[in-house]
């Protein structure tokens, strides 16, 4: 059957020794969409997103996740890059002893377009120019924000079909983060599909065509990114508005 669903979650758990971190959670992703995963500190989002990469350290995991129609569980980092899925982990991990071009072709070690790989270099470089003035600079002398940057400029040269950021503004200044969520948009407006964990609820809900709110490990709400900004469950617990 024709499906438009990217990622279907279904029953999820996850427990590190006696500690159940995600306790049963359903999500989905649709073809297309831009969906926000949000919730304090502790509940939950980073390990579902480790999950359905496959790096999570020595757990029990159960429940189904599939992608694109299939169960992905078991697949390795790099066959998951293959088939068009691609993660900005929390704190960037971009490789400090490397320069910023060298980061962006090992973005795209997938691939073999030698020309295409040029092309793509250049497309990012003009959506964020101060990686192009910085090219031949080691990512390691970076600020927390171009390496934010270039995080997600190495992911998308692998041409992903979905992508999963994890809290790319966290620790960055307000002028940053403005730029990093009007690149999430512009990404997404391309036809990327993206699955967002972010704390800045506001921001996030704002890009969002939908989003989920996440606690203690169970998913207590979701709905259309409008509508939750304007929720008075999450403007108290979320937003800071009484």
């Amino acid at each position: 059957m024709e499906t438009n669903s990217m990622l279907k979650i279904s029953g999820l758990n996850i427990a590190y020794g006696g500690i159940q971190a995600v306790k049963g959670i359903d999500l989905e992703v649709n073809q297309g969409e831009l969906i926000a995963l949000i919730g304090a500190n502790g509940a939950g989002k980073t390990t579902t997103l480790k999950a359905i990469t496959g790096t999570l350290p020595e757990c029990r995991i159960g429940g189904h996740i599939e992608y694109r129609g299939r169960p992905i569980k078991g697949m390795n980092s790099f066959q998951l890059v293959q088939n068009g899925l691609a993660m900005v982990p929390e704190g960037r991990g971009v490789f400090t002893r490397m320069t910023i071009r060298e980061n962006l072709l090992m973005g795209a070690y997938t691939r073999s377009d030698k020309a295409g790989i040029e092309a793509d270099i250049d497309k990012w470089f003009g959506v964020f120019p101060r990686l192009k003035e910085r090219s031949s600079q080691l990512a390691g002398t970076l600020s927390g924000g171009e390496q934010q940057m270039l995080a997600m400029a190495r992911a998308l040269m692998s041409h992903p079909q979905l992508l999963l950021l994890d809290e790319p503004s966290m620790g960055l200044a307000p002028i940053m983060v403005e730029k990093i969520f009007e690149v999430v948009r512009e990404i997404a407006a391309q036809g990327v599909t993206i699955l967002l964990v972010e704390q800045n609820a506001k921001l996030a809900l704002q890009a969002a065509h939908r989003g989920y709110v996440m606690d203690s490990g169970l998913i207590t709400m979701n709905g259309k990114g409008a509508d939750m900004l304007n929720d008075p469950r999450v403007k108290v617990a979320y937003l800071g508005e009484v």
